[in-house]
C-alpha cells in the first residue's frame, strides 16, 4: 500500500509538472523552428532538419520586442509606485489615524470589490479622455495607466490587515513622543510594512505586465503601447515563427520574477485568500 501511495505522489507530481512547464517548454522549441514545421503539426519540431535561432533576432528587432517591454517595465514601474502611495496612505488613514467616518470609507471600497472591472471601463475611460475640473486629457499618456492603477481596493484591503496586526501601543507611544502622522507613518508603518509592501508591489507588477484591455483603449499609439498589445498586431506583420519567438520573449521575464520571487507570490496568494475568505 505504501509503495503504491508513492508511486501515486509521483505520477501526480509528474502530471503537475508536465502540465506547468509543457507549455513553456513547447513554446521555446516552436521560437526556433521554421515555420513549415509549425504548419505540419503542434509537435513537428525540427522536422526539416533545421534550427533558425534568427527568429528571436528577427522578432527582436523588426517587431520591436525589446521596446515594447520597455514600455511594459516603465508602464509597471509607474503603476507600483502609484498603487503603494495610495493603498498604504488609504490603509493607513483608514487603520492607524482612524477618523470618524473610517467605517463608512472602509464599506465603500469594499464595496467595490463587487463591481465588476468591466462596468466600471466606460466611466473610467471618459474620465480619463477629459479630466473634471482640469479639462485635458491622459489619452495617449502612461499617466492613463498609472492612475487607475493606484485606485485598487484589494491593495488597501490587504495592507489594512497587515496594518491592524501592528501593536497600536507603538502608535500610542509614538503619539506621547510627539510624532504626527506623517511621523508615524515614515518611521513606524513604512518599516514594519515592508513585506506586505513588497508582496503588493509584484502583484501590481504581475497584473501591469499581463494588462491588454485597458492599454489598448487609453494608448492608440504604437510607440507607446506595451507588449501584450503589441502582440496582436505583430501577429498579423510577420510569420508564425517570429509570432512564436516574440511571444517566447515576452514570456521570459515574468517567468523569471516568479522564480526569483516565488516567496513573495505564495505570500501574496495566501493573503488573498484571506481576505477573500
Amino acid at each position: 500500500m505504501r509503495i503504491s501511495l508513492t508511486i501515486g505522489h509521483v505520477l501526480v507530481l509528474v502530471a503537475l509538472i508536465v502540465a506547468g512547464l509543457g507549455p513553456i517548454v513547447w513554446l521555446a522549441l516552436a521560437a526556433i523552428s521554421p515555420t513549415q514545421d509549425l504548419i505540419r503539426g503542434p509537435f513537428s519540431f525540427f522536422s526539416s532538419g533545421v534550427v533558425q535561432w534568427e527568429n528571436l533576432g528577427i522578432a527582436w528587432e523588426r517587431g520591436r520586442i525589446g521596446h515594447y517591454l520597455t514600455n511594459t517595465a516603465i508602464l509597471a514601474a509607474g503603476s507600483v509606485v502609484t498603487t503603494l502611495l495610495v493603498s498604504t496612505t488609504a490603509a493607513f488613514v483608514i487603520t492607524v489615524l482612524r477618523p470618524r467616518w473610517g467605517k463608512l470609507l472602509s464599506g465603500a471600497i469594499l464595496a467595490t470589490l463587487f463591481i465588476p472591472g468591466i462596468v466600471s471601463l466606460v466611466p473610467l475611460y471618459l474620465t480619463v479622455r477629459e479630466l473634471p475640473i482640469l479639462g485635458f486629457s491622459l489619452i495617449d499618456t502612461w499617466w492613463a495607466v498609472w492612475l487607475p492603477a493606484g485606485a485598487t481596493a484589494f491593495n488597501v484591503l490587504i495592507i489594512s490587515r497587515f496594518l491592524e496586526a501592528i501593536p497600536a501601543d507603538l502608535y500610542e507611544a509614538a503619539r506621547i513622543d510627539g510624532a504626527g502622522p506623517l511621523r508615524i507613518l515614515w518611521s513606524i508603518v513604512l518599516p514594519l510594512a515592508r513585506p506586505i509592501l513588497g508582496v503588493v508591489g509584484l502583484l501590481t507588477v504581475v497584473a501591469s505586465w499581463k494588462d491588454y484591455l485597458w492599454p489598448l483603449l487609453v494608448l492608440p499609439t504604437p510607440d507607446n503601447q506595451p507588449v501584450s498589445v503589441a502582440l496582436p498586431r505583430l501577429a498579423e506583420q510577420t510569420e508564425l515563427s517570429v509570432q512564436m519567438a516574440a511571444l517566447f520573449l515576452s514570456l521570459i521575464i515574468p517567468v523569471a520574477l516568479f522564480l526569483i520571487f516565488q516567496r513573495q507570490f505564495l505570500r501574496g496568494a495566501s493573503m488573498a485568500g484571506g481576505v477573500k475568505g
